[in-house]
């Protein structure tokens, strides 16, 4: 098996820091748009407005419960691609670097796929160019995995002959030792302290969406803190 270090997981909506910091550390980043699809992980995250935390939700098609991340298709209707860009525009107007990230912001929601995961991967491809974050990116619909939680992850890295997975720390709620010492895969669980950074409106709030970072810092101090260059 090759030493590579490969992350898996769903293609999340502009992800928060968490997530890049995760691929920043990794060789492969597994697209795992073959599980159920739930809109409160998958479909939505958070900005910062004058008023607090406010969610940004991708408005989708009604599907069954049981559907695919990738048979999610996106409503026809653009409006709420308008919505959004009007409330990311209002909210973030002020900030120091927003005359460089909007455009980036704006080509995010210009992308006319279908599908919930093209679009979001949309999102993350163009995060990860401001990141500064190259590696290789996989789909699993592409590599048909088999199995759930602890199964799962162990098949995707067995069909790309890998042995280091690295984690998230919320798997552990689900992890299963033994399965992965039999499979001679090492899991290495991320090791994340969100940074503080200079903000607009008051309080300091992690966890946001990564533009909330950008719009405030801009793309050359973000790639420094993400890293945590001083």
């Amino acid at each position: 098996m090759q030493d590579k270090v490969v992350v898996i997981h769903q293609p999340d909506f502009m992800p928060y820091l968490g997530f890049f910091d995760r691929l920043l550390k990794a060789d492969i980043y597994v697209v795992l748009d073959t599980v159920q699809f739930v809109k409160r992980w998958t479909g939505r995250d958070k900005i910062k407005t004058e008023n607090g935390e406010q969610w940004i939700t991708v408005e989708t098609k009604k599907a069954p419960v049981e559907t695919k991340i990738n048979q999610i298709y996106l409503v026809e209707d653009t409006k709420w691609k308008k919505k959004h860009l009007n409330i990311i525009c209002y909210n973030y107007k002020k900030a120091p670097f927003y005359s460089e990230i909007i455009p980036y912001v704006e080509k995010i929601y210009q992308d006319s796929s279908e599908k919930l995961s093209d679009f979001n991967l949309r999102s993350i491809r163009t995060l990860m160019e401001l990141f500064d974050i190259h590696i290789e990116c996989i789909m699993a619909s592409d590599i048909n995995p088999v199995g759930k939680n602890n199964t799962l992850n162990i098949d995707i890295m067995k069909k790309l002959d890998c042995r280091r997975y690295l984690s998230g720390v919320g798997a552990k709620d689900y992890y299963v030792a033994e399965l992965y010492e039999e499979a001679g895969i090492e899991v290495i669980w991320q090791d994340f302290e969100h940074p503080i950074y200079r903000q607009q409106y008051g309080e300091f709030i992690p966890y946001l969406s990564s533009i909330d970072l950008l719009f405030n810092c801009g793309i050359e101090e973000s790639r420094k803190i993400l890293r945590r260059i001083q």
